[in-house]
């Protein structure tokens, strides 16, 4: 139908003709309530950003002479973040003569990585990134 009679349709119904789809040929139109229509999408987008959840990276740091007491308690800390819902980055920093021994580094890491097995889930191998062995924990889905 014309612009014209669309206008008149709503303006006896006593609500707005709201271009849906302008570019279309022809333009497509509804006739409705352009207030409460956008206060209904405002108040759904609000509904959406309150029901997100924000994941954070805590991250735990460990060192390539690190006693295995020390790992249980960094393990310990690591497990809450995890079940907490959060993902844990774990990083090893190598000092001076430490960087040629980095598959020690890895293989500590590793370690770590194995002692939160029932916990968290590994996002990739750990990699050596200049002077540090990073790794990112995932945390296991509770369902």
């Amino acid at each position: 139908m014309s612009g014209a009679a669309a206008n008149e349709l709503a303006d006896k119904a006593g609500l707005d003709l709201v271009k849906i789809s302008p570019n279309a040929v022809p333009p497509v139109c509804r006739i409705m309530d352009y207030g409460k229509f956008m206060y209904d999408r405002a108040k759904k987008e609000k509904e959406n950003r309150k029901n997100q959840k924000v994941i954070e990276i805590k991250e735990i740091q460990l060192s390539m002479t690190i006693e295995q007491h020390d790992i249980d308690i960094k393990a310990k800390n690591a497990l809450k973040f995890l079940t907490a819902g959060n993902k844990v980055k774990v990083a090893l920093r190598m000092r001076g003569r430490q960087q040629a021994y980095s598959a020690k580094g890895i293989e500590i890491v590793n370690n770590f990585c194995a002692a939160l097995e029932g916990a968290g889930v590994k996002d990739k191998e750990p990699k050596v990134e200049g002077r540090n062995v990073v790794v990112i924990l995932n945390p296991k889905n509770q369902k």
